[in-house]
């Protein structure tokens, strides 16, 4: 049978609620058994009830991306920010969240063990349950979540020293900030499962690497390209946690409307995916890998109407029999967590369309206004903010007066920022901005 840690664990965060789970590659790469559930099921599968094991299969996990099965079959994993894991085998997938225990604000991660997870074919047709358990013992890992009940409230000093401090960018104060809650703060850059600890940089870009994206143009923006705009519109995700939802849709909706001219330009639903994906946790936050990617693939994604934006969680409201859209082929740029880098990332924006990135939000980036962000290092002297990762769709790049920079969609709606935009330092992993962005290619 399935554990009784892991099945308490699961009645008392719901389905997959929040999973601030803090893994890192070290903790997860070893030798691993996976135990099975029986297969034959399809996609409606709820595996956070208790299942019998019925087999059992053993996995070694090399860093960074190689797997490879006791049966000596060589596949493919990743790690999924610090939340979990996916691994690709012989014709199947398994992807779980990584166990973790929580007493009030003391969140324990123990990575050697995973939560009941899901395992299909690559085809998406046998679907099982199933949970991980390492070879070897990792240590439990602890920490504070930090809560916060003060209201937001402008500094302008903070704002003024933003803008002596620096040339590149300005700040300003947006009223509509004033007296919120941390916590929508909070949730409006990437929500409390999205808080970061530690991070992980670009990885090295290689000579060749360099040399394709050397024939590249110095500048791009699918906004404009030969006068066409591929972009859908700026949306809102107003106090929820949800812009990871917002940049996997936004960049399924761009690249469909690539791949056909323009000819369907679709609005996907974000709320379906805050309400319904088992793969995410609503308004508390999620990752584009598993939405843009794993859950485009898995159930297909919805057009807007089916299911209209609230920014609020709740039971899965999606109207019955509404049609589809599926994307395949989804990957971290580099192919796995870490690998992606500058020169990918501008190689893949050109010549696929724009890519879901996340990104540590730090408070000075709450009062951009114009120009080329970059870190100011300000935080901590006025206003200590819990730093989040935010989710956002790169659309382009440029350089202006010989600073580089990437052209970003936000989810802020259009009165931040430029228009909804923004532009940020490209080339020096900004604030974590070129370590693990997203691609998914769209079936149309």
């Amino acid at each position: 049978m399935f554990t009784i840690a892991i099945i308490t664990l699961l009645s008392l965060t719901a389905v997959f609620g929040d999973t601030p789970a803090n893994c890192t590659y070290e903790d997860i790469s070893g030798k691993w058994t996976f135990f099975v559930s029986s297969r034959g099921h399809d996609k409606t599968l709820d595996c956070s009830k208790n299942s019998k094991t019925v087999s059992q299969i053993s996995m070694n996990l090399y860093f960074p991306d190689v797997v490879v099965d006791e049966f000596g079959n060589k596949g493919f994993w990743t790690i999924i920010y610090n939340q979990g894991f996916e691994v690709v085998v012989a014709g199947r997938k398994y992807f779980a969240f990584s166990l973790f225990k929580q007493s009030g604000v003391t969140v324990t991660s123990m990575c050697d063990q995973t939560m009941n997870g899901w395992s299909h074919d690559i085809y998406d047709r046998d679907w099982a349950c199933y949970y991980g358990k390492k070879a070897t013992a990792v240590p439990p890992k602890t920490y504070q979540k930090v809560k916060s009940e003060r209201l937001f409230k402008s500094n302008y000093d903070f704002i003024n020293a933003i803008n002596k401090h620096q040339k590149s960018w300005t700040a300003t104060v947006y009223p509509d900030y004033e007296g919120k809650p941390m916590k929508e703060m909070l949730n409006r850059a990437g929500g409390p499962a999205s808080q970061v600890h530690g991070s992980i940089k670009a990885a090295p870009v290689t000579w060749e690497q360099q040399r394709s994206a050397d024939t590249l143009p110095d500048q791009f923006d699918w906004r404009n390209v030969e006068g066409s705009n591929y972009v859908s519109p700026v949306r809102n995700q107003e106090s929820c946690g949800s812009c990871f939802a917002f940049a996997s849709m936004a960049m399924n909706e761009a690249r469909v409307r690539i791949m056909t001219n323009n000819s369907q330009q679709y609005v996907f639903s974000p709320q379906d995916i805050v309400e319904c994906s088992e793969y995410s946790q609503g308004c508390e936050g999620g990752f584009p890998y598993l939405i843009g990617g794993k859950y485009a693939e898995d159930f297909g994604l919805v057009e807007e109407s089916c299911n209209p934006y609230t920014g609020k969680d709740g039971e899965c409201s999606t109207k019955p029999g509404c049609t589809r859209h599926y994307s395949t082929g989804y990957q971290y740029i580099g192919g796995f967590y870490g690998a992606c880098n500058e020169a990918l990332m501008r190689m893949a924006v050109f010549k696929n369309g724009p890519v879901a990135v996340g990104f540590n939000v730090t408070e000075d980036f709450f009062h951009y206004k114009s120009g080329i962000y970059h870190h100011t290092g300000l935080d901590d002297r006025y206003n200590p903010f819990e730093v989040t990762n935010h989710a956002v769709l790169v659309v382009g790049y440029g350089e202006d007066n010989g600073e580089k920079f990437w052209i970003v969609k936000n989810s802020w709606g259009g009165d931040w920022g430029e228009q909804g935009y923004f532009r940020i330092r490209r080339g020096t992993d900004e604030l974590g901005i070129e370590s693990m962005a997203v691609q998914s290619f769209p079936i149309v």
